[in-house]
């Protein structure tokens, strides 16, 4: 393995870190050859733990010995290294590094969703949710709560996204996720029950025994604003909402996926 000195910002050899624009990085029209950027040691080690292969790392000098030496250890020897002081990095890639290191990593290839489906018995849907904290939020609460699988609508914020992966603690490496095109239909020609997250006068609590009974469901959560289209409410099994106390109309996203999480994949 190399180590570089990072001495310019005109360096081409850390254009991946620096340039590239997230689309860039996942490469729509060559998915084989797209990346991701995952930032800070402990993400990076999930990431490295859970089978996702490194292109290059950059760090700050100190964590070359410090919080970085057990990851360079790890990496594969064709790994180049790059480094330089934390202002010239924060200058690089316009942001101050998260215990200053990042790794560049290969992209996986799409999964099918019915090889996801396969072997689970509880799901989450994401249909339409665009900002990258919310995403990065619900892998978080999927992968503490229980949560089997994640699927995504396309209209959906890439998991891979740089901020999403930093905000789910690396949980976006440890749940089975995909991409889908029909939320209800591609889960119920896997074998499941779907329930469509929306205050309506037909919705039922999302304690209700009948969700419990359910051998395989999948919940549908909707965009931040307008929340889920009429067309995927009609089509799913169950309406499905959280009481609301005080007037309070409803939660964030975010918040509603953990509760929801968590009373669906109760054992």
């Amino acid at each position: 393995m190399t180590i570089h000195k990072i001495t310019s910002l005109d360096d081409p050899r850390v254009a991946i870190f620096a340039t590239l624009t997230e689309a860039q990085l996942r490469n729509r029209l060559e998915p084989e050859k797209g990346i991701f950027i995952a930032e800070s040691p402990k993400v990076i080690r999930v990431a490295l733990q859970a089978g996702y292969v490194p292109v290059a790392l950059l760090c700050e000098e100190k964590h070359i010995s410090g919080d970085a030496a057990d990851i360079i250890e790890r990496l594969p020897e064709n790994v180049e290294v790059f480094t330089g002081d934390r202002d010239l990095l924060a200058s690089l890639t316009g942001y101050t590094l998260t215990r200053g290191v990042l790794c560049a990593m290969r992209r996986p290839a799409p999964r099918k969703p019915e090889e996801v489906c396969r072997d689970a018995r509880r799901i989450v849907v994401i249909d339409s949710v665009v900002d990258t904290t919310n995403i990065g939020a619900i892998f978080r609460s999927a992968a503490a709560l229980g949560i089997d699988a994640v699927l995504l609508t396309r209209s959906s914020c890439d998991p891979l996204n740089r901020r999403s992966i930093r905000v789910s603690m690396g949980s976006v490496f440890l749940v089975p996720w995909t991409w889908i095109d029909d939320p209800n239909g591609d889960l119920h020609r896997n074998g499941f029950r779907t329930a469509a997250m929306a205050l309506r006068t037909d919705s039922v609590n999302i304690d209700d025994p009948a969700l419990h009974n359910e051998p395989k469901l999948a919940l549908i959560m909707g965009t931040e604003g307008d929340g889920l289209a009429d067309s995927v409410i009609s089509d799913a099994d169950y309406t499905v909402c959280i009481p609301m106390a005080h007037s309070v109309d409803s939660l964030n996203v975010a918040a509603a996926a953990a509760l929801a999480c968590w009373e669906i994949s109760k054992r």
